[in-house]
């Protein structure tokens, strides 16, 4: 009896670890998922013409007893580029100087082209590996490890959601594949992607930072009134969501 069992468990195991292979065998191949969202984006972006919105930035710091409300509103022209301005601020007031102010300069320098050719998510950054499929507010996606090719803070370590139907990213968790400073331990964040119309907007962003003497910060970034520069296109992708955020 007890051979019989051992025999029925090993036939089991080996059905699950051919499953296993089955599954990853039907699988796309990462980097041919990485070209198809490269080509979705661009003819994306041709149609958006830019696009606008607002974010709101909440930083809380416990050990230090700091918390803090930031509104920006950001502007991206049809070529990718970004401008903010500071809308308004509630709480600690270092928290725009220190820390919001410097965030968005980098992701301003960052969305100029020379620089977005060395930190987007492609071949010449990235290297593709599909590892399985996942539901993601009920749409199939396929969940794509990360791996950079250069040890850059402007790179990721992580995974990536992509829609299989439209080929766009959904969400994006995952670290810094260099940390920024000796004063930071670690970095971890969560970016969630939704689709308004037929283009994808930002959702939210939620980070975790452990820096050395001060502890962890945590800052959520809620983004909202997201729409296309194109004046039909807004028009059908302006949508309000629940709780008050709008893309």
């Amino acid at each position: 009896m007890k051979n019989h069992f051992i025999f029925g468990a090993l036939l089991l195991a080996l059905a699950a670890n051919t499953a296993r292979a089955a599954d990853q065998d039907s699988l796309p191949d990462g980097n041919a998922v990485a070209a198809q969202v490269s080509a979705q984006d661009i003819q994306r972006q041709a149609i958006a013409a830019g696009y606008h919105g607002m974010r709101r930035y909440v930083l809380e710091n416990e050990r230090m007893n700091k918390h803090a409300e930031i509104v920006v509103r950001v502007e991206s022209g049809a070529d990718g580029t970004k401008h903010f301005e500071l809308v308004s601020q509630e709480g600690w007031k270092g928290a725009w100087k220190h820390v919001v102010s410097k965030m968005v300069a980098s992701e301003a320098e960052a969305s100029h082209s020379e620089i977005k050719l060395k930190t987007r998510l492609s071949l010449d950054n990235y290297e593709f590996r599909t590892v399985r499929t996942a539901l993601l507010d009920d749409r199939m996606a396929y969940v794509v490890d990360l791996v950079p090719r250069r040890n850059e803070e402007r790179l990721i370590k992580g995974q990536a959601w992509i829609d299989a139907q439209d080929y766009a990213v959904a969400r994006i968790e995952g670290e810094p594949a260099k940390d920024p400073s000796f004063w930071v331990r670690s970095v971890h964040f969560v970016h969630t992607y939704h689709k308004s119309g037929q283009f994808w907007f930002p959702d939210t962003t939620e980070s975790s930072t452990e820096v050395r003497i001060f502890g962890e910060t945590t800052l959520t970034i809620h983004y909202f009134d997201y729409a296309s520069n194109q004046p039909l296109a807004a028009e059908a992708s302006s949508a309000t969501r629940p709780g008050g955020i709008t893309p």
